[in-house]
């Protein structure tokens, strides 16, 4: 596995990047996908509009022409339904060739209809408005020229149908009903596109957004790990210090012949080797690669033997561990693991010294680490914070660092960390974690009770 420090190093200077451009390339996508919605909608409604002009409103028009216009754009649909079927970028220039095809098609039906004067040439705005929601500036101005370069040709070169001049007769009049139809037409297509580009752009601003209070609170968690690791190396030298002070004062005649000295003595070595530990524990995490640091071993032995080392070396009076699971796995674990489960129980201790649980199960390819205590549990407003740094019920400033840490570390594995009040009071943390970010590509190993 690899260290923090390391590990979110690379994500602060790359995964905000990469992640922003796939946000953009999925909504690009997915409008792609609503344009092919849209045109087989116009299709359906051209192919309904000859129809009616021909067999109701006895209109002649030329159908073969017609028709092969149609062909060439459903041809073209089905291309583009397989080429845009999987998920792919979508650049600007693409979605401008799509709205310039849609363009030149109705161009064309309009020239073999009448042009202008066919009330169905107000569907150039639709084209217009869209351009205007799914391509940048530059690319919208050019379909607003490009259409008013139709519609001027068409005023030019169209022959106009040969229906009589009776607008007069007001809506009764053949031209005012193809208008209106045109207008609810327009209307009902912009209200169901534009109510989904909209959901789109939004669900795209939600996620930036995500990415970048991501981003900083990576940036945030380098400089710790940073500071820690500077921290660490000034930290060397004084332990080492206090350690020969202490192995000096435990041969020396006053401390040995007094056991209750010698006793104290003790507890400050072992708590002393403790911390040059977890100084040791910075320095290697701030130090070493993916997997050159990794520990080989299994599900249950690692979960076993972060219990008990855990147990050992906190004044915790009654701690309950479960361990659910049932089927060893051998896995490959390093400290960032360890450190974020065991700041999730120093939490725990924290607020409940009398009791810490923790239960461990595995269930769909799933971890799931539950750490329980029965102090004061969560404040109502803290429990929509949870994650952020400094979010804590402890006095004082600094707070709320290490469940920071445990969120980050596990998100990036592709875990979540979720916090409720327990019903019989105090709090519960449930760390899920897959199995495949951490499992070893080998046999299972059968686990014999």
């Amino acid at each position: 596995m690899q260290s923090p420090l390391d590990f979110f190093a690379k994500a602060a200077r790359s995964s905000p990047q990469a992640a922003a451009a796939n946000v953009e390339f999925a909504a690009g996508h997915k409008n792609m996908l609503q344009l092919i919605e849209l045109r087989w909608i116009a299709v359906i409604g051209q192919i309904t509009t000859i129809a009616a002009a021909i067999l109701i409103f006895k209109i002649e028009l030329p159908l073969v022409h017609m028709l092969q216009v149609l062909a060439c754009l459903i041809a073209f649909n089905v291309a583009s339904h397989l080429r845009w079927h999987e998920r792919r970028p979508v650049s600007n220039g693409e979605m401008f060739m799509a709205l310039l095809v849609d363009v030149a098609s109705l161009t064309v039906l309009l020239y073999l209809s009448g042009g202008i004067t066919n009330p169905f040439a107000f569907l150039y705005l639709l084209q217009v408005i869209l351009s205007a929601v799914l391509l940048e500036v530059l690319w919208t101005w050019t379909i607003v020229l490009i259409t008013l370069g139709c519609m001027a040709g068409l005023a030019m070169f169209a022959q106009p149908l040969a229906l009589p001049f009776d607008h007069a007769r007001g809506i009764f009049s053949l031209y005012i009903q193809g208008l209106l139809v045109c207008f609810a037409l327009v209307a009902a297509l912009l209200v169901m596109f534009m109510s989904r580009i909209s959901d789109t752009l939004r669900q795209k601003a939600a996620q930036l957004a995500l990415l970048r209070q991501h981003a900083v609170e990576e940036e945030h968690i380098v400089r710790m790990g940073l500071l820690a690791s500077g921290a660490a190396h000034e930290l060397g030298t004084p332990l080492a210090t206090v350690s020969v002070i202490l192995g000096d004062w435990k041969r020396m005649p006053q401390f040995r012949n007094d056991p209750v000295l010698l006793e104290e003595i003790t507890e400050m070595q072992t708590q002393l080797r403790r911390c040059k530990s977890i100084v040791s524990g910075i320095l290697l995490s701030a130090g070493e690669a993916r997997g050159e640091s990794a520990v080989r071993t299994t599900i249950r032995s690692f979960v076993d033997g972060l219990a008990a080392a855990w147990q050992a070396s906190r004044p915790v009076r009654s701690f309950q561990y479960n361990n659910h699971i049932a089927a060893d796995l051998p896995v490959a674990s390093d400290s960032a693991l360890k450190q974020t489960i065991d700041n999730l129980l120093d939490n725990a201790l924290d607020a409940s010294p009398d009791w810490v649980g923790l239960d461990a199960s595995i269930a769909d390819g799933v971890l799931a680490i539950v750490v329980s205590d029965r102090g004061p549990g969560f404040a109502p407003a803290m429990l929509g914070q949870i994650g952020k740094p400094y979010q804590s019920t402890k006095p004082g400033p600094g707070h709320g660092l290490g469940l920071f840490l445990a969120v980050n570390v596990v998100r990036k594995l592709g875990g979540a960390v979720t916090a409720v009040n327990r019903p019989d009071g105090g709090a519960q943390v449930t760390l899920t974690l897959p199995l495949s970010s951490i499992e070893l590509e080998e046999e299972r190993i059968d686990h014999q009770p």
